[in-house]
C-alpha cells in the first residue's frame, strides 16, 4: 500500500480515539452532575427523615402490634368494599349491555 494510506488510516484512527475520549469526558460529566443531584434529593429526604414532629409520630401503632380483632374488622371491611367494587361494576356493565341491547333493537 503506498505510504499515503497509511496516513489516512492512521489520523483516522487517532481521529476515533479523540472523538471517543471526548464522547466518554462528556458523558461521565454528566453522570457525575446526576449523581450529585441524587445525592443532595437524598440528603434532604434523609434530615426530613430525622426531624421530630412529623406525622408519623402521631399515628397508631403497627398493626402487628395490635389486636387481632383490630386486623379482623379491617380486612372484613376492606373485602366488603371489594365486594361493594365488584356489585358495582357489575351494574354498570349491566346498564351498558342494556343501553346496547336498547340502540341496536
Amino acid at each position: 500500500m503506498p505510504w499515503w494510506i497509511w496516513l489516512i488510516l492512521a489520523l483516522f484512527m487517532l481521529a476515533m480515539i479523540v472523538a471517543g475520549l471526548i464522547y466518554a469526558a462528556l458523558h461521565g460529566i454528566r453522570a457525575l452532575k446526576d449523581m450529585s443531584d441524587i445525592g443532595g434529593q437524598l440528603g434532604e429526604r434523609v434530615a426530613a427523615m430525622g426531624e421530630s414532629g412529623t406525622s408519623a409520630d402521631t399515628s397508631e401503632p403497627p398493626l402487628f402490634t395490635q389486636p387481632l380483632s383490630v386486623a379482623q374488622n379491617r380486612y372484613a371491611e376492606a373485602h366488603a368494599d371489594v365486594i361493594r367494587s365488584k356489585a358495582a361494576k357489575r351494574e354498570r356493565h349491566t346498564q351498558a349491555w342494556a343501553r346496547w341491547k336498547r340502540f341496536n333493537n
